[in-house]
């Protein structure tokens, strides 16, 4: 047996004793998977809903069939190219709760295979030169422990062989939780929020990765710093989206 289908092998074993050990949790319903060896409950996959076309040209939210562009996108000029999202926010919302907020760091590779799988298209398309996750704030990344957003884009990132930069961007603004605020009001609390951490990294064109896509307010402030910065494409990936107004 050569040397890589032993390291497979070791892999695979490893991974059978871990999930023995450590016995994984379906992201949907948070019980342990079955059957054994899954990421997710058979039975369960069904009930997070991809979105479908059609959807809008511009942040990716589900359109009428006659529609080319949500509602905001035909009222607002976004700084970014084009965005893609997984799962309409409904089916999705939960989960992504308890990735975000319950610990439940496992849920990113389930949600990163699924991401390949459906966005991979999209995704090389752009043949973007990196993902870059949306960063927490230091107080806020030390009070949950994690960035859901970084557990996602390197479950993306390595499935895609495409690289991540987690420390590019840094948020030096500790701003409230926007999904209380309006519009306006998320656009003023991110001004500011963003610098560019990696100047000895020259990148052309991105993806920005983040858990949820809203009004877009925070993919606008980050594309606007990058693009400042000489990045001269910003295109955003995202678990869920609601649908387009």
């Amino acid at each position: 047996m050569d040397r890589q289908r032993r390291i497979y092998y070791s892999k695979k074993a490893w991974g059978f004793l871990l999930q023995l050990l450590y016995p994984l949790r379906c992201p949907v319903c948070d019980r342990i998977v079955v059957p054994a060896g899954e990421k997710v409950c058979l039975e369960c996959l069904g009930k997070l809903k991809l979105l479908t076309p059609p959807w809008c040209m511009k942040c990716g939210k589900k359109v009428g069939d006659q529609e080319e562009y949500c509602m905001d996108c035909r009222k607002k000029e976004h700084k970014f190219v084009r965005a893609r999202a997984l799962y309409e926010y409904r089916s999705a919302a939960l989960p992504i709760y308890r990735f975000k907020y319950g610990g439940r760091r496992e849920y990113g590779d389930f949600f990163g295979e699924q991401a390949a799988e459906y966005l991979g298209g999209f995704i090389r398309s752009i043949e973007p030169d990196a993902l870059l996750p949306v960063p927490l704030h230091r107080k806020r990344m030390s009070a949950r422990g994690y960035n859901q957003a970084l557990l996602l884009a390197r479950a993306l990132g390595e499935r895609l062989n495409i690289p991540v930069y987690g420390d590019y961007i840094v948020r030096v603004k500790n701003t409230e939780p926007l999904k209380y605020e309006n519009p306006q009001e998320r656009q003023n609390n991110l001004k500011k929020a963003f610098i560019i951490r990696r100047n000895d990294v020259k990148l052309k064109k991105v993806i920005i990765v983040d858990d949820i896509y809203t009004t877009g307010s925070t993919m606008d402030e980050i594309a606007g710093v990058l693009r400042a910065a000489g990045v001269q494409e910003v295109y955003c990936v995202a678990l869920a989206c609601g649908a387009g107004i």
